[in-house]
């Protein structure tokens, strides 16, 4: 169960950074790991804001929406993963231009997508 929940996780975040970029996006991480803290899928910048984005993939709703499955402890654990990557890149733009972003992911039983949402500014930073 938990590869299958693990693959399904990696073809949601290669379908958003895909969708990402043809909307504009820029990618400039994937998978930045705080050790105890978590991890943020995607960091990006569109029009010279610092995005980070958490992706959210789901077959099926009969567990809700993907965005529904984020937790206000999921949130503040972005937020923190937000300030600490900008503590340790100094390559950044300028302090305030940033958000958090969610994409979406729905795919039908048999895999194929259904729904690819850019949620932008989802949780504040």
């Amino acid at each position: 169960m938990a590869d299958a929940r693990h693959g399904l996780g990696n073809r949601g975040e290669a379908l958003a950074a895909d969708y990402l970029e043809k909307h504009g996006y820029t990618i400039r991480e994937r998978n930045y790991r705080v050790p105890n803290l978590g991890e943020i899928d995607i960091v990006a910048e569109e029009a010279g804001c610092l995005v980070y984005v958490e992706v959210r993939t789901r077959r099926g709703r009969a567990y809700g929406t993907p965005e529904d499955s984020i937790t206000v402890a999921k949130k503040l654990r972005l937020v923190q993963l937000a300030m600490s990557y900008r503590q340790e890149h100094a390559d950044l733009p300028l302090p305030g231009d940033e958000r958090i972003d969610v994409v979406a992911v729905e795919l039908t039983p048999a895999g194929r997508v259904f729904r690819i949402e850019i949620i932008r500014n989802a949780i504040g930073v």
